[in-house]
């Protein structure tokens, strides 16, 4: 097991979250990818996002079939500047390349969409762009300390 995935297997044990990790080799690195090699709804894939709202950053955790929206994001969190960072930023920040960032196992607040909560099952990545698992999205929320809220539009 890649030491990132170790990482967040440990993060998730720390809130009392059991997850299985599974590897998918030809890589879950965009929501469709990660939904094609699944076997399911790209709206059940967890896009974790990082921006910095007013320069610190935060996590945005999107179902996989809905598009960020910058100004509720800036809302949730109670700022108004809302940037992407760069890749080195992100790992920076998260300890974690960009399409493998889990939704815990790092010091962001994390702010959740409503929308994930649709779903029974959603996938989150596993702190590699090949691993991912599964979890239900309420225990998502408890486990990444997470604000829930309106993130998104449909896309």
């Amino acid at each position: 097991m890649h030491r990132n995935v170790t990482a967040v297997v440990a993060a998730a044990e720390e809130q009392g979250l059991v997850i299985e990790p599974r590897s998918f080799p030809d890589g879950t690195k965009t929501a469709q990818d990660a939904a094609d090699a699944i076997g399911v709804e790209v709206g059940q894939i967890v896009e974790s996002l990082v921006f910095l709202v007013d320069g610190a950053p935060v996590m945005a955790l999107v179902s996989g079939d809905r598009r960020l929206d910058e100004s509720l994001l800036a809302e949730a969190v109670g700022g108004t500047v809302v940037e992407r960072p760069d890749a080195d930023a992100v790992r920076a920040a998260t300890g974690f390349p960009i399409g493998g960032v889990p939704p815990i196992g790092h010091p962001l607040a994390v702010y959740v969409d409503r929308a994930l909560l649709d779903y029974d099952e959603v996938w989150a990545a596993a702190g590699t762009w090949t691993d991912v698992f599964a979890v239900a999205p309420d225990e998502l929320v408890r486990a990444s300390s997470a604000t829930l809220c309106s993130l998104s539009t449909d896309t």
